[in-house]
């Protein structure tokens, strides 16, 4: 039970000191002096004020202003503990095939992923929030046998899209192409790495059953090391404070492309996918254009957040269903994992007593035929499978995802920290990294139609600090991120990355390349080419004691 009252109770009961987000850090509660605005990173209604272990676990005062304490603490409990998949069960449904188990094999301490380390890539390891991201070069698009967020998982007998064992992640030292190269010029030392990941086809499931072809002809699932497609790895969102920035207005949001469209101070302009002349609703996904700019995601591909982040993970990593999604989540094509398990002997065999789990005859007779391989196609490719998860389940689940607080600024008095502050505009880090933005009225919405209105928190016309233009950029690294084009990360609460999930690196920048916030600033300008190039080149060239305040800032909000 993650309710701050409640939590305070307890340890206070117990004698422990806690550590509050109060100006000089020390043990205490909210202080009552008057404070400058970005100490409340979330605004009065989206600010918690631990910077304990628990920091990211927090409800909002949104949450108690609502009345909905008892709901947020129920679907803590959903993304908290893992699915079964025996789908009678407690949290049941897990599968037939998924990424991880729960919310926190993937957000530790509801933080971003922990790093990843040298080896094999163990997707079982609670914690690694880093994913598996396969796509074409020739056209950066997903490939079509595996989902966008590729499952690593099977529940028997069905069998997992890629074995996570016969993948394995070296990290490499990466000298940058630009002059910003170590060490600084007062001769203090840095190193850029990143992670090179293999994907060898025996790892790939419809390889090893004889697919070898795509859909169009490419032939290259059999050529995957030497020339056929690209894996790198992706990192998991912090999903505290995600509610405050879905209730950014859309009109905000499109005033921020039109402004730094009309600026032109970015090296490689707006993504046209979002911006082109003017603004663009589509972008590069089709999921419900109508409902304005995306917002979530490196690659911006979803939003509101009700059609979003955690609305959206709840069901594709477990593939657990639920009266809006009756569906499973397979592969980008649809029906390619859904034809090779078909035939797949094992699977056939063991199929009957699976589905008997599932469902029974009378309630779904075409999954009992006496042609195996159809009924085996057919369940895998339904649009109206039984339902795992429940409304009211999903309505706690998602109180809890909206209702998730963003600590407060820490050590806000401290000089370093002030200084940091000061150069964090001068540099022009607070172009992309914009401080705050204030939001409207908060009529949230849902595609879906699930959500009417009044079930979940709310943050009305608050000003809060994200540190995000909430626009892609391109950083041009080495080995970079599908389509080169990231959403600027919100820098709010990265500081307490570590302490929430006991990380032994910082985990910056979108695939944890990034250990500490020197090399995260550096990777900035690895090229000429970056967008944010000249920030990086005047980071570079300050004294050490400044670098060490802009460093002290970023940690502090």
């Amino acid at each position: 039970m993650k309710n701050q009252t409640i939590f305070l109770f307890a340890a206070l009961a117990a004698g422990i000191g806690l550590v509050s987000c109060n100006p000089s850090g020390q043990p205490g509660t909210e202080p009552e002096t008057d404070l400058p605005e970005w100490y409340y990173t979330g605004g009065k209604l989206g600010t918690s004020f631990l910077a304990t272990s628990t920091c990211f676990e927090q409800p909002a005062p949104a949450v108690d202003e609502a009345g909905k304490v008892t709901l947020f603490n129920q679907g803590d409990q959903i993304a908290e503990k893992s699915f079964m998949s025996n789908p009678a069960g407690t949290r049941g449904g897990l599968g037939p095939i998924y990424v991880r188990a729960s919310c926190q094999h993937c957000h530790p301490g509801y933080s971003h992923g922990q790093s990843v380390d040298e080896g094999t890539y163990d997707a079982a390891n609670l914690g690694n929030g880093t994913l598996l991201v396969v796509y074409d070069p020739a056209d950066n698009g997903y490939v079509p046998w595996l989902a966008g967020m590729p499952q690593l998982f099977g529940t028997a007998p069905f069998k997992a899209p890629l074995d996570p064992q016969k993948i394995t992640v070296t990290w490499r030292t990466a000298v940058p192409e630009s002059n910003l190269k170590s060490p600084f010029p007062d001769g203090e030392a840095f190193e850029l790495q990143y992670p090179e990941v293999r994907l060898p086809k025996e790892a790939v499931y419809i390889y090893n059953q004889g697919y070898t072809d795509d859909p169009d002809g490419k032939k290259k699932l059999a050529l995957l090391q030497s020339e056929g497609y690209v894996t790198v790895l992706e990192n998991t969102i912090g999903i505290y404070g995600t509610g405050l920035l879905d209730a950014i207005t859309d009109a905000d949001i499109i005033a921020q492309y039109d402004k730094e469209a009309a600026d032109g101070k970015l090296k490689n302009g707006l993504n046209p996918a979002f911006y082109d002349g003017g603004f663009k609703e589509s972008g590069y996904y089709k999921n419900d254009p109508q409902w304005g700019p995306k917002r979530f995601t490196y690659a911006l591909t979803r939003g509101p957040l009700q059609d979003a982040a955690g609305a959206n993970a709840i069901w594709n990593i477990t593939n657990v269903t639920r009266s809006d999604r009756k569906s499973h989540y397979l592969d980008m094509n649809g029906t390619i994992y859904a034809t090779v398990a078909s035939k797949d002997k094992e699977v056939q065999d063991g199929f009957e007593a699976y589905i008997s789990q599932i469902t029974t005859k009378e309630e779904h007779p075409e999954w009992f035929t006496d042609d195996m391989e159809k009924n085996i196609y057919d369940y895998l490719t339904s649009k109206n499978l039984p339902v795992e998860m429940t409304d009211a389940e999903f309505t706690q689940f998602m109180v809890w995802h909206r209702g998730l607080a963003v600590p407060a600024a820490r050590n806000i008095n401290d000089p370093q920290v002030l200084r940091g502050k000061e150069l964090f505009s001068e540099l022009g880090c607070d172009y992309c990294h914009r401080p705050s933005w204030t939001t409207g009225p908060d009529d949230y919405r849902d595609p879906n139609g699930f959500f009417k209105g009044g079930e979940l928190p709310r943050y009305p016309n608050q000003k809060i600090w994200p540190y995000t233009d909430m626009v892609q950029h391109k950083l041009m690294m080495k080995n970079d991120i599908r389509t080169g084009w990231c959403r600027t990360t919100p820098l709010w609460g990265r500081g307490l990355h570590r302490k929430a999930t006991g990380d032994a690196s910082e985990a910056r920048m979108h695939d944890t390349r990034a250990r500490n916030v020197i090399e995260a600033i550096m990777w900035h300008g690895y090229s000429t080419e970056s967008d944010a190039y000249y920030p990086t080149e005047k980071f570079y060239n300050l004294p050490k004691a400044d670098r060490d305040a802009v460093v002290a800032f970023i940690n502090a909000i």
